[in-house]
């Protein structure tokens, strides 16, 4: 739930009754549940709709994240991958294992809106309990956004797991039991046991946290900036907190993808690269620790080992986001 939601459900929990008294806790509790439901529902939709639009760009960065450290690369850059992608397996090689993230966007998704939720709720009853009726601080949405992506990250691991190891091309002898993600799965388990689907648990950890603080800070700062705007230019009442126009949902979500995606790339660059080394280099014994592939990725590449794929993640993050605040907060105005 963005702040504009949570300081409407926050100004009606507050109504007294028709006695001048606080209104019964059950009611607060229902309101509570219909909106948590609403944030897993939209928030699945939004994220479905959002992933499906970003994939195959989606494909084309892990592949670049995970070449094999030695020179000369497979791909020259994004072209060179999407060529040879298409030319190699067609367009549907570049929805390969779109079963588990469009699963994993859903649950991202609803997972992000609903404990975004549940934390603003907990602030406003313990560190900002004054504010019911009026907008949390930049700074306490930007840690709301934070506490939402460490959460996230615990339930996106495994799925992400799965994910990138179908999205890399095998190379040499094929996977046993097929490349479809039960066999992905089945293999992981019996390699590396339950504590395998959240290898590379700190990269996501760290990509969530900062990523999803960047995330919701953009979209809550560039809307309170757009309603600035529209109350000195529309003189939209300065109490107003309606939706925003469209077109500026879509350009604070779009700021917001990129927010995400760009400052904590180089997380997500290592996570990929734990995460498909089985499959980029046929190892199924010990397994890098994040600093030590980290560490290897820059002794052997730099920076721009750490930002390789970063370009076309941001291209397709700006649209992607865009539709992912648009159509959520459209349901939410739907159904209010």
């Amino acid at each position: 739930m963005t702040e504009t939601a949570e300081r409407k459900l926050s100004v009606e929990s507050a109504q007294p009754n028709h006695n001048g008294t606080p209104s019964p806790a059950t009611p607060l509790q229902s309101s509570h549940s219909v909106e948590a439901l609403k944030d897993i529902a939209f928030g699945s939709i939004a994220g479905i709709i959002g992933k499906t639009i970003e994939y195959p760009f989606d494909t084309i960065k892990v592949r670049l994240q995970s070449q094999p450290s030695s020179l000369p690369l497979h791909y020259a850059g994004p072209l060179d991958c999407m060529r040879q992608s298409l030319r190699a397996d067609g367009l549907s090689s570049l929805y390969r294992g779109v079963s588990a993230p469009l699963l994993g966007a859903a649950i991202e998704t609803s997972s992000l809106f609903f404990s975004y939720r549940v934390a603003q709720t907990v602030l406003r009853a313990t560190l900002y309990p004054s504010s019911t009726d009026t907008a949390l601080p930049l700074g306490a949405l930007v840690a709301c956004g934070a506490a939402s992506g460490a959460f996230t990250s615990l339930l996106l691991t495994p799925i992400e797991l799965v994910k990138c190891q179908m999205q890399v091309p095998l190379r040499g002898a094929p996977r046993s039991g097929g490349t479809g993600p039960v066999a992905v799965v089945a293999a992981v388990y019996r390699h590396h046991g339950l504590g395998g689907f959240w290898h590379g648990q700190l990269g996501t950890l760290i990509r969530e946290t900062g990523g999803s603080a960047a995330w919701f800070g953009s979209y809550e700062g560039a809307s309170a900036l757009f309603r600035r705007y529209d109350r000195r230019s529309l003189s939209v009442l300065a109490g107003d907190a309606g939706p925003l126009p469209l077109w500026q949902q879509m350009l604070a979500g779009a700021a917001a993808g990129v927010s995400y995606n760009f400052v904590f790339y180089p997380a997500d660059t290592i996570k990929s690269r734990m995460q498909t080394a089985d499959v980029a280099e046929r190892v199924c014994g010990a397994k890098g620790t994040f600093w030590s592939v980290g560490t290897a990725l820059w002794r052997q590449q730099g920076l721009k080992g750490l930002y390789r794929g970063c370009g076309i993640t941001v291209a397709r993050a700006a649209p992607s986001s865009a539709f992912i605040f648009a159509v959520y907060e459209g349901l939410r105005g739907w159904f209010p």
